[in-house]
């Protein structure tokens, strides 16, 4: 029988689970960024910066947490990359939106509603998921639905990508879009890598 956690543990669940949440609210910023018109863009950039930093606050905490803790619900190092790799989600979108405002981009490319929408999936997900890691086993569905996600993207992305290439922008404004939309992606990776990590966590707790 499973003993139950310790109670140091609640801290690390209430964190990972605050993560989540504020994942999930820095894709709707960036949903709403990519449909507003320019005169809304800079408040939106300005709420999803203080929304990184809100995450920011929470990976340190963690780690701050871990490092005082003698007792861990799972394998530290877990632990420490999880928060690594969440945090890697909304510095990629905040990446994204920081570009986008930095290269005076007006109109995005079409195919960036389509990554968009993907990663609001996944964020959904994982703001679901991570309030239940006190029972990784029971993830299973997450991890799977995560990584069909993340191959959807891949596709999204390469359609996106061929719409560039195709001779109809000039060549500095394909550089920019290109990181912009390497960005998403790179945030779509982000939660396939979160999803390996609760895996990993779930195989080890079995």
């Amino acid at each position: 029988m499973r003993l139950s956690r310790k109670p140091t543990s609640r801290r690390f669940f209430e964190l990972f689970s605050e993560i989540g949440s504020n994942i999930a609210a820095s894709v709707d910023v960036l949903r709403e960024f990519v449909r507003a018109p320019d005169e809304r863009r800079a408040e939106l950039a300005e709420r999803l910066h203080e929304l990184e930093h809100v995450g920011d606050r929470a990976t340190h905490a963690i780690i701050e947490h871990l490092d005082r803790s003698f007792v861990t619900p799972f394998d530290r190092e877990d632990i420490y990359r999880l928060a690594v790799r969440l945090d890697d989600v909304v510095d990629d979108i905040d990446a994204a939106v920081d570009l986008t405002m930095l290269y005076r981009v007006d109109v995005l490319p079409e195919g960036v509603d389509a990554q968009v929408e993907l990663l609001s999936r996944a964020a959904q997900l994982t703001a679901e998921a991570l309030p239940r890691l006190a029972d990784p086993q029971g993830l299973t569905d997450y991890w799977v639905e995560i990584n069909s996600l993340e191959n959807e993207a891949d596709k999204a992305y390469r359609r996106l990508l061929s719409r560039l290439y195709d001779g109809r922008l000039e060549a500095l404004e394909v550089m920019k879009l290109k990181e912009i939309v390497d960005q998403l992606e790179a945030a779509a990776d982000a939660f396939e890598h979160v999803a390996d990590v609760v895996r990993t966590i779930a195989v080890k707790e079995s």
